[in-house]
Formats: structure tokens, sequence, C-alpha cells
């Protein structure tokens, strides 16, 4: 074996061996002074040597890649660590033609990405530039300047992302004018032309309203008011179209009914970012402030939302204004100064959609730091989970973040959700933002029985700009029943009747489940002090709600907290009555810092399964917001894993999105990030490592779907061509014996509507209902088949077998796999760049799971394009499994071997009409709602 010439470690040249021999010593001498000349790459394809530099192993978007979404980010993904300081604005360009783009870079793991600060254009050509000026840890640069392009797609229509009143609200205030925001700024004429109000209760009467548009929302008023109990519907037109002249593509329809009372109640601060007393914020950070009802956005004017630099004397701090949902963000003009004290104030000025103002001024006050944010925002978790299955069907989407996200990003334009079982059907909604926490409000309820795929997109960016670093998705199945259940508190901290809290406390209440953060504020979470109210914030991560005092509270004092029935979980359910519990306050401040007492797996433990969840139990209760993907990591030597966290009762669990490796230690770290609820942090991080090992996957029973072929669910099976041929095995439908068609039954003799070009022989039987040569006994046959086939494709499904991997983002083509379970982040198979090859390592019962939740496409276009799944080291057919989503399509060119058996929701087709080279499965094809299409295939059933 070949040694490095250079230290893994420092990148340095290594001392060459003393030799007696001169030649051997001017020989090392040469090939050092050869290897410093070219760099890594000369090294590797010239002398075989191990190089040391940097090189871009994948990029997003891929190059030459086109329709590309105007809200993307762009990155690109390095093959060891980076030196971040050299991850810069310098070195990560991205142009439109000649011009440079504005954008902020972050970088996570071996990832950079460029966030630009503003859309793209529509139907343009971008050129990426990593230059060489980007370096290792050990320092070392890249050899060449990595270039990449990409083309944008068309501007997309403009969207409603959300309203208020929402979708069937009931008791709506009868004083409050409604409002609808865009996903993008609109031509304001054709958006205050676009309102239509009907009065449905008078049988849908047209309401006068006027209208006023502002940054990217409508806001109508009913002249002379809403009618109290009274039903409307709103309707945005198609005659709303955005600034480039683009139209809505259909009206966009809500309902609500009003109530009894007017509005009377002010709106309130709820929360900020920075918060209150904040320290060592990033410079490049944009402000935020969320209220606990949608306001007026023409009363959110730099005017009512001001900034101070308190440094300098109170200066005033310009800067421009974006209002969202209910989160107003400050955008200031220039960079904050470093390690500077600011002062935000929001006076009463501000008015909700009933024109009630703020009761008083709120002002809050933060100190930057001297370094940039450049992290960029992770997916801490999702309710639904993953996978997750009988989700109630009237239930909303929540997505945490890992930090505040700026709200004019978290639209329908970068969370959606699409119908799954419907081949990809987009469902219409709105989303909402509030704390750390996005909702998808489906603008009817889910269909029952039926898999949703939700997603974020790299439009999603933070305060500072930072786009998330790829596109996060993940599925769930709804069930057949609803959500009725209410939600309760099922701990507190401090405990019921607990005494000696500490005076610097913060107080918080776990619920039974994930609730709609939009309704936990200090309106639904009260402290009280006798009957005097305590001012504070209220934040809800995970099932938590915190309450933060404005103040520490006094020593030797009676609190009662109280979460109010305005809490709700994401079906609408509120508690059934309020919660209350008090407390005692101490005479000490909380000082101790926490620490970490329990792990789960232990620190150096072996054996630990690949699908585990890894746990941490801290010796008390901690701040939720700071237990993220942030401060707790997982890592396969210098490699971040995917996951979401979790936090309850003070366990953290870190969850990976994909199975771990095999045979493979890893390393998780709680960093001193992790607070306890009185602010204190953990000494230091805490790190302990486990070793993995190899899986059993066991053989997925067919029942009998293993004698088939091919099976075409209800709707059959076609042949072109004469050389189709279906060896030791059955083909069948449910449905008639007319829907097989160019096949005779090799056994009978019967004859489905062959053709002199269409011919296929299948050895084993057709199994068909009537009429002939169909009979009751065959569909018999074929029901059970295809009932045994449903059972097998949800035995292999991703919410049976969880925890697959993605070995090559999406791409299969050129790997070598070893036996296991494989599923595709991004929702698709594709086996294009290559063939794949299945190594058993000599075990002959070794099984593969492949499974995506839409399409599988094997081959290319071209008389090569055919590609190829090849078995090794005793590998078999009848192991390999596809769970496929939607649709598979086999060498759409002809040609190649297909391995395994495909289960797919919708059809599978085999070559393209009109080729005469032979397509081979060694396997078996089943459609569960579609036909097989075959155009001279062989299938060997095994």
């Amino acid at each position: 074996m070949k040694k490095n010439l250079f230290s893994s470690e420092t990148g340095n040249l290594l001392s060459p061996p003393k030799h007696t021999n001169l030649f051997i010593n001017k020989w090392l001498y040469l090939v050092l002074a050869f290897v410093l000349s070219f760099g890594c790459k000369k090294a590797v394809e010239e002398t075989g040597l191990v190089g040391i530099c940097p090189q871009v192993v994948s990029t997003s978007p891929l190059d030459a890649s086109s329709g590309i979404s105007l809200s993307t980010s762009i990155s690109a993904v390095f093959n060891e660590p980076m030196d971040a300081s050299t991850i810069s604005i310098a070195n990560f360009t991205v142009k439109e033609g000649t011009t440079p783009i504005a954008g902020v870079i972050g970088f996570s793991g071996n990832t950079a990405t460029f966030s630009p600060t503003k859309a793209l254009t529509p139907l343009t050509k971008y050129t990426a530039t990593i230059n060489a000026g980007v370096r290792d840890k050990a320092k070392n640069a890249m050899v060449d300047d990595y270039t990449w392009s990409f083309t944008t797609g068309p501007d997309p229509a403009p969207t409603v992302t959300a309203t208020d009143p929402l979708n069937f609200a009931t008791g709506v205030a009868f004083n409050k004018m409604i409002s609808a925001a865009f996903s993008k700024p609109m031509d304001s004429l054709s958006a205050t032309r676009s309102i239509i109000l009907t009065n449905t209760s008078l049988g849908g009467t047209v309401v006068a309203a006027t209208a006023t548009y502002t940054g990217t929302t409508v806001v109508f008023a009913a002249m002379g008011g809403l009618l109290p109990s009274t039903s409307y519907s709103a309707t945005i037109s198609t005659l709303a179209k955005d600034v480039a002249g683009t139209f809505l593509k259909s009206n966009y329809v809500w309902h609500f009914t009003t109530g009894k009372a007017p509005d009377i109640i002010s709106p309130i601060v709820v929360s900020t970012d920075p918060i209150n007393s904040a320290t060592g914020i990033p410079f490049n950070q944009k402000l935020s402030a969320t209220f606990s009802e949608v306001m007026d956005p023409a009363t959110i004017i730099p005017a009512n939302f001001k900034l101070v630099n308190t440094t300098l004397g109170g200066s005033n701090v310009t800067g421009s204004l974006l209002y969202s949902g209910n989160t107003a963000t400050f955008i200031p003009t220039v960079l904050l100064q470093p390690n500077t004290t600011y002062t935000g104030t929001i006076t009463t000025a501000v008015k909700d959609l009933a024109a009630v103002s703020l009761k008083s001024n709120y002002t809050w006050s933060f100190t930057t730091g001297n370094v940039a944010d450049a992290v960029s925002p992770t997916i801490v978790s999702t309710d639904p989970l993953r996978y997750a299955v009988a989700v109630p069907f009237n239930k909303n989407i929540a997505v945490l973040f890992s930090e505040s996200m700026d709200q004019s990003t978290i639209t329908t334009a970068s969370f959606s959700l699409a119908n799954t079982t419907l081949g990809g059907l987009v469902v219409s909604g709105t989303v909402s933002y509030t704390g750390v926490t996005a909702v998808f409000n489906p603008l009817i309820p889910l269909d029952p029985n039926t898999t949703y795929t939700a997603s974020i997109n790299t439009g999603a960016k933070d305060l500072a700009g930072n786009s998330i670093v790829s596109d996060y998705y993940w599925s769930f199945t709804t069930g057949a029943i609803i959500d009725a259940t209410a939600p309760t508190v099922i701990s507190t901290d401090p405990a019921n009747n607990a005494t000696g809290v500490a005076v610097n406390k913060k107080i918080a209440a776990t619920f039974s489940e994930t609730m709609n953060p939009a309704t936990i504020s200090i309106s639904s979470f009260l402290l009280k002090n006798g009957t005097t109210a305590i001012t504070g914030t209220v934040t809800y991560a995970g099932n938590i709600a915190t309450f933060t005092p404005s103040a520490n509270l006094l020593s030797s004092t009676l609190y009662t907290g109280t979460i109010t029935t305005i809490a709700k979980d994401l079906a609408g359910n509120a508690i059934a009555s309020d919660y209350v519990w008090t407390f005692t306050t101490g005479a000490l401040l909380d000082i101790i810092p926490p620490t970490v007492i329990l792990t789960d797996p232990l620190n150096n433990a072996i054996g630990v399964a690949v699908d585990k969840k890894i746990a941490a139990t801290f010796s008390e209760s901690m701040d939720p917001l700071s237990i993220s993907t942030v401060s707790y990591t997982l890592k396969n030597g210098s490699t971040s894993v995917s996951g979401n966290v979790t936090y309850v009762n003070n366990i953290a669990t870190f969850s990976p999105l994909f199975s771990l490796l095999l045979n493979t230690v890893y390393t998780a770290t709680i960093t001193t990030q992790a607070k306890d609820l009185a602010g204190n942090t953990m000494l230091s991080n805490y790190v302990w490592s486990f070793t993995t090992v190899l899986p059993i996957v066991p053989p997925v029973p067919l029942g009998t779907a293993a004698n088939f072929g091919a099976f075409g669910g209800s709707a059959g099976a076609t042949n072109q061509g004469l050389n189709t041929v279906i060896n030791n095995g059955s083909i069948g439908t449910t449905g008639a014996s007319t829907l097989i068609t160019g096949f005779h039954d090799g056994l009978t003799a019967d004859v489905y509507t062959e053709t002199p070009l269409n011919k296929g022989n299948v050895t084993g039987g057709i199994f068909t209902a009537p009429p002939a040569p169909g009979t009751a006994a065959s569909f018999t046959i074929a029901t059970n088949a295809l009932s045994d086939a449903t059972i097998a494709y949800n035995s292999i499904s991703p919410a049976s077998k969880p925890g697959g991997t993605d070995p090559g983002a999406g791409e299969l083509g050129g790997l070598t796999l070893a036996p296991g379970i494989y599923q595709s982040a991004s929702g698709s198979f594709k086996i294009t760049n290559g063939d794949l090859t299945l190594d058993a390592k000599g075990d002959p019962n070794a099984t593969w799971i492949f499974q995506t939740a839409s399409g599988l496409t094997v081959g290319i276009a071209g008389p090569t394009g055919a590609k190829s799944v090849i078995m090794i080291n005793g590998a078999l057919p009848k192991n390999v499994y596809w769970y496929v989503g939607s649709a598979a399509t086999i060498n759409g060119a002809g040609g190649g071997v297909m391995v395994g058996t495909i289960i797919a929701s919708a059809g599978v087709t085999f070559s393209t009409a009109g080729n005469i080279v032979q397509t081979v499965l060694n396997g078996r094809a089943i459609s569960l709602n579609a036909s097989v299409t075959m155009v001279n295939t062989t299938i060997n059933v095994q």
C-alpha cells in the first residue's frame, strides 16, 4: 500500500525515512515536489498518492439544471470539514451574467450555503463559483476554482398564504377588519379590487367594503361593520396580480361566522427576537416582534416601531419594516454595530384589525456581540412525525425550527403539503408562524386514510438571512377519525405547591400534545402574585410553554400560574378548563449549572441498533428553546447526522432522520448552549460515543402474490412486442379479462387480445375476473394475490420499516450497497448515474428494502441509457424489495437487468413502444392501483 506523504492532522509534509540508498531518497523527494506542484487532484490521478486538497463533491442546484425556484439557496458540499472563516462572500460568489448578486453565506458541517437576499430573476442563468481561497481545517486550498451553473424557472403565480379570520372561524368580533396575506408583493390596485365579501346568512348578499394594501397584506372592512352572529364568505378573486403582472390561478375563498361581541381587548407583544436583555446578538440580525393577534399592517411603520443605539446616546437606527402574520420585522439599513446596546420601542400607535391600540409602549433592549450569524437554521421536530400513521385528518401540520425565522419567508411558497396518494396533488392552505414554530393550516380537512408529504424548502430563512441547508421532506398517513380530544397540562415547573423556588426561574408548563403556538401567549399563560399580574413574555417550543418574567420574582412569595382555555391543540381543541397551580419562592437565585446525568446509549456502548434514538437526561428542567439541533448534535467522525430533537421531562432526544451506518462509531454532544430555566449553562460540552451493529432485515412475506411476475391491480397488464415472456410465474388483475392485452396463457393456451406484433408468453397462468377466459375462480385467486401484495407493500413501508438511509441523495447509480433499508430523502429514487451493485458479503439471507414516497426511475434516454442492478457475493433477487409511492419506470430506452420485487401504488412500465432490445426483471412487478406495461420484457420470477 502506498503511504500518504502528508500528515492527515496538519497537512504538512512528513519527513521521508532515512535510507542509505541515495536513489530511493531522490525518488521520494521528486514525488514530494511533484505533489506540491500539482496538488491533490494531480497526485491521485498521476501517482496514486493520497492527496490533501479539499474538493466540492456535490452542489444544489445541480450543474446545468433548470426550472430552479426563485427562492432557492445555492449550496456546495465538500469532501471534508472546512475552515469556516474562509467560507466567505469573497470566496463563494453567485452571478447573474457578469453581475454578482447579494447574499448571505452560511456554513454547517461540510456544507456551504449562499442565500440570496432577494428572489432570483425568472428564466435566468446563474453561475456559482467557489474559488481556491477556501481552505480545509489544515489550511489546504482547493486546486482549482469550482464553477457550476443553473437556470431559474418562471415566476410562480402568487398565492394567499394566510387569512384573518381563519377559514371556518367562529365567534369573530363583528367590529374587526378582514385580512389576507399574499406570498409575494402584489399590484396594490388589483389586490384591493379583488375583494368580494358576501353575507351567506342572507343568501350570499354582497357586502360593500373598502380595502387597503400594505406590504404583502390586503385589509378590507365592511362598510357599516359586520353583523353579529352572521356567516360570511370572503373571496380574493383572480383579478389580483403581483407586481410582475401574474394573476392568482384561482379564486381563494374562506368562511367565518361572527360572534355577539366586539373586540375591545388591546393587543400585546408576546415575544421579541432578540429577547429583552439578550447579549452576544449577531450584528447582522434583523429584529422581530410577535403580537398576540393579527395587526393592521398600515400601523406597522417606522414611526411606530423604532430602534435606537443606546450606547451612542439614543441615536435612531434607520431601517425598513415587514409585516406578516402576527410578526413585524425591522430590517436595519446597515449592519448593527458590534458590542453595542440597542433599544427597541413599539408605540401605542400600533393597532389590531379592530382598531384597538396597545395599552402602552413596549420597550426592550439587547446588546450585540462581535460576530455575524452564519449558521443555517435547522428543523428541530415536526408534528405529525415522519412516517406517522393514523394521524387525525382534522389536524394542522407544525414544524419547529432551531431559531427564530424571518416570518416573511415562512409562507405557502416555502412550507407546502401534497397529497401523495393522489400523485402529489398540492393541498390548499395557509401558513402561520409564531415564536419558532410554523403551522400549515389546510383550507379544508385532510382526506382520511391518505398519505401526505410536507416540505420546507430553502426559501425559509432566519433573521440573519441564512437559509436551511436543503429542502426538508417528511410524510405521514391520516387515519379514519378526527381529533376531538382536549389537550391537558401534564406537568409544570415549578410543580404545584413547590416551595423554595429560585427567584430568577422561568415558569414552564408541558402539554400532552403539540399545541397551536398562536394560542400560547400571555393571554393564555398567566402568572400572578395575588391579584397582581406579572409582566413577562411567553415562548413555546415542542410541547412546552415557558413564561419568562420581566424581572426576578419576589422572595418568599406565593405565585399562581394559570393556563386558560384559550390554549388549543393543532386540531383546534381547547383545554377543558383553566389549569391552575401555585408555588412559593425562596430567598435565593439559582446559579447552579445543569448537568447530564444519564445517556442512552451509554458512553462506549456497543451493538447499538441503527434505528436507535439518542437520549440525554438532565439534572433539572431545561429551557426548551435552548435544546435544539444547534445544542445537541450527533456525528460520524466529522460528518454531522441529520435529525430532529425533542425535549420532554428533562430528557432531550435526538432522532436521526435515517438509519445510522452499520458498525460505526458515533459521537453525541450537548453543548454549553443548553440552559436551565434560570438561564444557567452547562460548565462544558458533554460528549459521549457509541458503536452500531449490523441489523438483520427479515424477509418480506409475499403470500400468494409471490406466484406472480406481473400484477396490474384492477387496471390490467399490457404487452407490446413479440419477445415478452414471464418465466416461472403468472400475471393477473382483479379487473376484467379484457384488461390483459398482448399475452397468451402458456398453461391453458387462452389468448388475451394478441396481435401479430404483440405476443407475450406467460408460463404460469393468467388470472382475471370474467368475462372468459376469466372465471370466478381465477378472480378469487387474483383478489387474494392483490390483498397479499397490499399487506406486503404496507409491511415494507417507511411506517413499518422506519429509519432508512439515503446514500446518494436519491441517486443509487454507481453505488455499492450493503444489506439494509434505504429511503429517499427527496421522495424519489433513480438509478441513472451508473449501475447499482448489491453486496451480500457472503450472506445468502441478506435483504434490501428500498423506499420512495413517489417515483422510481431506472435508466436514461438514449441507446446506451439502460442501467442494471448487479448482485455480488451471494446476493439474491428474491431478497430485494422496492416500495414505490407512485409509479416506476424501468429502462425506458430498453435493455438492462432490474432486480427485486417492485410494489408500486401506481403503474410500472418497462421499456418504450418500438424498442426491440430486451429488458429484464429478475423478480416481479406489482401495481396496486394501476397497470403494468411491458415492451419486449423478460420477467424471471425469483
